[in-house]
């Protein structure tokens, strides 16, 4: 494997670890809250992150490469209202989406195509990630304000299940 394309996949990992930390922040706050559904929809989606820090760290394990674990940044955001959490979850998404097109960029550019094929998985998470995180921010600014609303939207995230994804499914 090109050396700068093993660099960044390992990397990965540790955004990875991160993004899952950043979403138990996200989680924390909106227990303190009293937000249980959104506590939930962040208690999921960081264990999806920490999903794909396993993904990476197979995906290396398969190609005969060593796995280096770095330390992990602890969060450090800070909320005085509902929706900032949202906005912080769709900047951040983004940001790895910039991660992942930039290991995809390197890998085309090694000739790389294997990686190339297992980043594509990730690209079309990474749509789906970040439309969710758009349509989470859009529906708070757009009913936040309005408490049976709120109270309709916390309850539709508590009833976010979930689900192993495919790249790790009969892996565990």
């Amino acid at each position: 494997m090109d050396q700068r394309v093993y660099e960044l996949l390992n990397d990965q990992i540790n955004k990875e670890l991160y993004s899952s930390y950043l979403y138990l922040s996200f989680a924390d706050y909106y227990e303190q809250k009293g937000l249980k559904g959104f506590a939930n929809w962040y208690n999921i989606q960081a264990k999806e992150e920490l999903d794909h820090a396993l993904i990476f760290r197979n995906y290396l394990h398969e190609n005969s490469c060593d796995v280096k674990l770095l330390a992990i940044d602890q969060p450090d955001k800070e909320f005085t209202d509902f929706v900032q959490p949202l906005e912080a979850a769709l900047e951040h998404e983004k940001y790895v989406t910039s991660l992942i097109n930039a290991i995809y960029a390197a890998a085309a550019e090694a000739h790389d195509y294997r990686t190339m094929n297992f980043l594509s998985w990730f690209i079309e998470e990474q749509q789906e990630e970040e439309d969710n995180a758009e349509t989470m921010v859009t529906r708070m600014k757009l009913f936040g304000d309005d408490a049976k609303a709120l109270y309709d939207l916390d309850q539709e995230n508590a009833a976010r299940t979930y689900s192993v994804p495919s790249p790790l499914a009969g892996k565990e």
